[in-house]
């Protein structure tokens, strides 16, 4: 049998840039060379890599539990992000523990860079933008391999025991003869080997343009110049740009770039003062802090206080359709993040609790020595009696304008669930 090796190219074709025709623009960011480098005896097809990793995908008997899978929590209806309002999703071996952050969007994930901790933006000439890049919301896996492997071995979400308890489920599946006729007949012979076949196929799978980043919300037609915005669709884009009034744009870049449609975010990290979500099993011990960048999932960064809170910019396409908002899923309506964005520090009364002694313990998700990570750039930079930088008008205008970053499909999806309620 002819032996042959994963090739780059592989990756290159499925990680492309991709401008508005669709059209590969530039290559991916540097890749694990040593784990694409990985021999199988046959080549496999980009083509049958991507059906394997839908039938992974989908699979609920790739968890401890049986029960779940990846689009458990990454329900291709709400833009491969959650299907309900939980700030946290459950998994374990009997589905009996509750993870310690919100899953985000898989969506728009194809570009993400490697994790860095000095990126350099061309656009505002080379200066260094600080840590960026990274795969969940601490940055820490940097490509879509490492990012399946977390939750598959994790013990709060799929809870395998070992990669080679996940080759030996694989192996029993009704898809195992599609395994040996991809990756070749002895594939499952290695389990390293046949472990990196079940993440190649998922992350080829996750560079399905179709899947995971059609670009095709009312947004992007009109880019194309295929669409108009509405009165209130514009007014809510420029404030959503203008760097005095909503500055939306400053982390989510929202004008094409290298002819390629942005991604609605810059892939960067900041720390917000969220306030602490009560309902995480996990925020029940007071002294337990999710502090992103610095830790508790996250391990090499421990000691580097300046990056404690920090947590990884998310992209804006879909978020009209979210339910849960934020790394600890602490806001559940797009109306109420936009409202503490604009009253985080002018009325911190209404997202914060108070002390025993009566005080507003504002910023009460971070440790008071941290607190001067936290972002302060409008609309975050006004106080008590000044004026907000977004009125009740203006926050609608901004939503209106969000809407239109809203997929095709996952319209159709909503379109049809509002008709069905309606019956």
């Amino acid at each position: 049998m002819r032996s042959a090796r994963v090739l780059l190219s592989i990756v290159v074709t499925c990680g492309c840039l991709v401008g508005e025709t669709g059209i590969a623009r530039a290559g991916p960011p540097p890749i694990e060379r040593a784990f694409y480098a990985e021999t199988f005896s046959k080549t496999p097809s980009v083509e049958a890599m991507t059906e394997l990793g839908r039938l992974l995908f989908f699979d609920r008997t790739l968890s401890a539990s049986g029960k779940m899978a990846c689009a458990t929590c990454h329900d291709p209806e709400f833009a491969y992000g959650p299907p309900n309002r939980r700030p946290v999703q459950p998994g374990g071996g009997k589905l009996e523990l509750a993870g310690i952050r919100a899953v985000p969007s898989l969506r728009y994930l194809q570009n993400v860079p490697p994790f860095t901790e000095h990126f350099e933006d061309d656009e505002q000439g080379g200066a260094d933008q600080g840590p960026a890049g990274g795969r969940t919301w601490d940055g820490r896996a940097d490509s879509a391999h490492d990012q399946a492997r977390l939750p598959l071995l994790s013990p709060f979400v799929m809870a395998n025991a070992s990669p080679e308890a996940v080759v030996a489920t694989v192996a029993r599946a009704s898809y195992a003869a599609r395994f040996r006729d991809t990756f070749g007949a002895d594939v499952f012979n290695d389990s390293k080997r046949a472990f990196n076949a079940v993440l190649l196929s998922l992350e080829v799978f996750q560079q399905s343009a179709g899947d995971f980043y059609p670009y095709s919300s009312k947004y992007d037609a009109w880019l194309r110049g295929k669409a108009k915005l509405t009165v209130r669709e514009q007014h809510g884009l420029a404030l959503f740009e203008d760097p005095k009034k909503g500055n939306c744009a400053s982390c989510h870049p929202s004008r094409s770039r290298a002819g390629a449609l942005p991604a609605f975010t810059d892939f960067g990290f900041v720390a917000l003062g969220v306030p602490r979500n009560r309902t995480i099993p996990a925020n029940s011990h007071r002294n337990y802090y999710d502090l992103g960048l610095c830790g508790p999932e996250r391990k090499d960064w421990v000691d580097r206080e300046e990056y404690c809170g920090l947590f990884r910019t998310p992209s804006l396409r879909n978020v009209a359709v979210k339910r849960t908002f934020f790394h600890n899923g602490a806001f559940h309506s797009l109306r109420r993040v936009m409202e503490f964005y604009v009253e985080r520090d002018r009325e911190p009364e209404k997202w914060y609790p108070r002390g025993p002694d009566g005080r507003v313990r504002i910023y009460d998700d971070l440790p008071a020595r941290y607190r001067g990570n936290i972002n302060r750039d409008p609309p975050f930079d006004r106080q008590r009696n000044d004026a907000p930088a977004l009125s009740e008008s203006e926050i609608d205008d901004v939503i209106a304008f969000l809407k239109t970053l809203t997929d095709a499909d996952v319209e159709e999806t909503l379109f049809r669930a509002t008709r069905n309620r309606g019956r």
